[in-house]
């Protein structure tokens, strides 16, 4: 693992922006030391990210590992900044840090969670916890009743049953919680002054952190961490809860969005469009297109009736749509997938999904489909819509975009372009390039 390995997969781990990281990353620098055992970030006015490579070469077997731990000290700076509750202890310090590789494990898949898997691979006792129980252990507890406390605590941790103060509880009641177990956590043993270190007054985070520790919080909520998630104010991520197709503030969102997305496709404000569509009639003469009726008449007392085919102008939406696929669009775009389903005969076909790349976009079942590269550019969908001159034209992104040039921006004026953005997007840089913006509600819980 060198050091431009590491900053390329820290770079696709901001574009995934699993677990709302991006906010948080994009305002930290890299600097790779060995003063940290793993990895830390400091609380000074440019906050940095301490990385520790050798331990990262030694641990992470691959791309997925490197980017739980990063994830992992995301999480753990998130819930140290909001979680005051008097000294860190041994026992809270694991219970927050198995919360944390359980919410890795089940949001992320075992994929990621091998980190822990295999770092964790021969702790014993209440340290077992930081990692999730392998298929043969799952399967060697077939009775409950066989199970230790501790068995239920490590198999309710993973399936999301148990929080942190569960785990603080029965971390208490062990006494195999002596010195030394803190020494192997992932993250958490940083300098003086560093994000998350277990002193007790901690130092006051700089205000560009405090501010994308926001920015992430408002993606998130207390579900799977803690008892009383709303008096904590974190915790796992907002689109991960259930939304029942009878819950009325959905419903409200989604009519408020539909209003939004139709009142910039409609075709009555895009021009008038028409295109050539297949027509077919039924005439009693025979076509050598309806084979069927050619039998039918060397039987039949009667000329049957013949399909023909032919084509017709039909009037056509004149708005192209481009969506966001670039990983963070995860709350709201099976939602606005659907609602797009509903305004199709007003838009041009295909849809367009855009990362670094625009590409034909379907939906299938509900679900959108492209082939994307990764990451996210504005640029390429302003040059797509320079080359194809729709009279109109929606973007539904996040709005973590790159400046764009004014050449670019002046190239597209023939169209009338717009863009929506999620509740949790960014449209600052959208703004400054003056592209007229919609930002969307927040989906009710």
């Amino acid at each position: 693992m060198t050091e431009h390995e590491f900053r390329a997969i820290y770079l696709e781990l901001i574009e995934e922006n699993p677990l709302a990281v991006r906010a948080v990353l994009k305002v930290l620098e890299i600097e790779f030391s060995t003063d940290v055992p793993t990895l830390a970030v400091t609380c000074s006015d440019a906050p940095v990210l301490k990385v520790n490579l050798g331990f990262v070469a030694a641990e992470c077997k691959k791309e997925a590992h490197v980017k739980a731990l990063i994830i992992h000290e995301f999480l753990h700076i998130l819930l140290r900044h909001t979680m005051s509750r008097g000294r860190i202890t041994t026992e809270r310090h694991i219970a927050t840090d198995a919360v944390i590789n359980a919410i890795i494990h089940r949001q992320l898949g075992t994929e990621y969670s091998g980190l822990m898997s295999h770092y964790y691979r021969d702790e014993e006792g209440l340290t077992q916890l930081l990692r999730p129980p392998s298929g043969l252990e799952v399967k060697g507890y077939v009775s409950p009743l066989r199970e230790t406390a501790l068995e239920i605590a490590w198999h309710g941790l993973y399936a999301g049953h148990l929080c942190a103060d569960d785990i603080e509880e029965i971390a208490n009641d062990f006494r195999d919680v002596r010195e030394g177990h803190g020494e192997k956590l992932l993250g958490n043993h940083q300098p003086p002054g560093a994000a998350g270190s277990a002193s007790e007054e901690e130092a006051p985070l700089p205000h560009v952190l405090e501010q994308a520790l926001d920015r992430s919080l408002e993606a998130m909520n207390g579900d799977g961490i803690w008892r009383s998630p709303h008096a904590r104010g974190v915790g796992a991520v907002a689109y991960q809860s259930e939304v029942l197709e009878s819950n009325d503030g959905v419903d409200r969102w989604c009519r408020a969005t539909f209003d939004v997305l139709k009142r910039h496709v409609d075709p009555d404000s895009n021009g008038s469009l028409t295109d050539v569509s297949p027509v077919d009639y039924l005439l009693p003469v025979l076509s050598g297109q309806d084979r069927r009726a050619a039998l039918r008449s060397f039987w039949s007392p009667f000329l049957p009736e013949a399909r023909w085919q032919s084509e017709r102008m039909v009037s056509i939406g004149g708005t192209q749509i481009y969506l966001d696929v670039s990983g963070s669009m995860n709350a709201e775009m099976p939602l606005i997938v659907k609602l797009l389903g509903r305004l199709a005969r007003y838009v041009q076909r295909p849809f367009w999904a855009f990362s670094n790349e625009v590409a034909p976009a379907v939906i299938k079942n509900g679900r959108l489909v492209a082939d994307t590269t990764g990451g996210t550019s504005m640029a390429c969908v302003l040059e797509h819509i320079a080359h194809t001159c729709p009279p109109a034209a929606v973007v539904v992104t996040d709005g973590y975009i790159e400046e764009l040039s004014s050449k670019l921006i002046r190239s597209i004026r023939p169209t009338r372009l717009h863009a929506i953005v999620t509740r949790d997007g960014d449209s600052r840089l959208l703004g400054q390039a003056r592209i007229p913006f919609t930002q969307l509600g927040r989906i009710p819980q």
